[in-house]
C-alpha cells in the first residue's frame, strides 16, 4: 500500500497536478457568466472533478507519447518516466481512470456535456502529438485550453452560444502565445529531432514578437467578451490588470536571456487566469447583488 500511494504521488508530480489551477479558472469564468452569478455547489463539484479529471489525463498523456523525447531532451530527462519513477503500465491505468473521471463528470453535469466528452478528449490528447509534424502545435494547445471556458458554460447551461466561443479564443491565442515563449528554449533540441514549433521554424527573435502579436489580439479580444457579456468596471479593472501582466510576461524574456521563460509561463500566466476570473466573478456578483 505505501508504495502504491508512493507512485500515486510521483504520479500526480508528474502530471503537475497544482498546474490545474492554471486552466480551472476559466472553466469556473465560463461557469459565472454562464450563471450570471454563483453556479449551483452541485455544478461546482463536477466541474472540479472535470477539470481534475481531464488536465491529469492529458498531462499524462503528455508524458507518456514524449517518453522518448524527454529522455533525450536535458532539461526533461529528469521527469518520472524517463527516470523509471513510474512504469508505462501504470500511466496507461492512471488516463484511462482520469478519463473516466471526466466522462463521469460530464454525465453528471448534462446531456450535451456527456456527449462533448470523447471529442474534447481526443483535443486534449492530440495536441500531445502535434509537435511532431506542424509548427502550429502552440494553436492546438491553445485549442486545448479554450475547452475550459466553453465547458464550464456548457456545464451550466447545457448549451454553446458564440459569446463563450469569443471567450475561447481569448483563451487560446493567449496561452499559445506563452507556450511560443516556452518553446523558445527547446529550440536548439527541436532542430536536432526534427520536431516543430514557432522557434525552430522562425528563429527565437520573431518567435518572441509573434507572441506578442498574439498577446495583442488576446486582450483586444478579451476587451470585445467584455463588452459581450455587458460587464461592469470590475471586469474592465481586471483587463487592464492583464495588460499590465501581458508586458511583463513580455519584459522577463529576451533572445538572449530566456532564464526567466518559466515564469512567464507558469506563474504570470497563472496570475492572469485568476485575475480574470476574481474580476469577471466580483462583477457578476456585485451586479446581481
Amino acid at each position: 500500500m505505501r508504495q502504491f500511494l508512493n507512485t500515486i504521488r510521483i504520479t500526480l508530480d508528474m502530471v503537475k497536478i497544482e498546474h490545474t489551477l492554471f486552466a480551472l479558472p476559466f472553466a469556473f469564468m465560463g461557469a459565472f457568466l454562464a450563471a450570471e452569478g454563483f453556479p449551483s455547489s452541485r455544478q461546482v463539484f463536477w466541474i472540479l472533478v472535470a477539470m481534475f479529471g481531464a488536465r491529469s489525463a492529458a498531462l499524462a498523456f503528455n508524458r507518456l507519447s514524449d517518453l522518448k523525447i524527454d529522455s533525450l531532451n536535458p532539461r526533461t530527462s529528469q521527469r518520472a518516466l524517463p527516470r523509471g519513477l513510474v512504469s508505462r503500465r501504470f500511466v496507461i491505468v492512471f488516463i484511462a481512470a482520469t478519463s473516466g473521471l471526466f466522462i463521469l463528470a460530464c454525465w453528471q453535469l448534462n446531456p450535451l456535456a456527456f456527449r462533448l466528452s470523447l471529442p474534447a478528449l481526443a483535443i486534449i490528447f492530440f495536441y500531445s502529438l502535434t509537435k511532431r509534424f506542424t509548427w502550429t502545435a502552440h494553436l492546438f494547445l491553445g485549442l486545448a485550453l479554450a475547452c475550459a471556458p466553453m465547458g464550464g458554460w456548457i456545464a451550466v447551461r447545457g448549451n454553446l452560444d458564440p459569446k463563450p466561443l469569443l471567450l475561447g479564443l481569448a483563451v487560446a491565442l493567449w496561452i499559445a502565445g506563452g507556450d511560443v515563449i516556452y518553446a523558445c528554449m527547446d529550440v536548439d533540441f527541436d532542430s536536432r529531432m526534427g520536431l516543430h514549433s514557432v522557434p525552430q521554424r522562425w528563429g527565437i527573435p520573431k518567435a518572441l514578437k509573434i507572441a506578442v502579436g498574439m498577446h495583442v489580439i488576446t486582450a483586444i479580444i478579451l476587451m470585445l467578451c467584455t463588452y459581450a457579456f455587458r460587464l461592469g468596471w470590475i471586469a474592465w479593472l481586471g483587463i487592464a490588470v492583464v495588460v499590465l501582466l501581458l508586458v511583463y510576461e513580455h519584459r522577463l524574456v529576451k533572445p538572449t536571456d530566456l532564464s526567466r521563460a518559466n515564469t512567464a509561463f507558469f506563474t504570470v500566466n497563472a496570475i492572469i487566469s485568476f485575475t480574470l476570473f476574481a474580476t469577471t466573478a466580483a462583477d457578476l456578483l456585485m451586479r446581481s447583488s
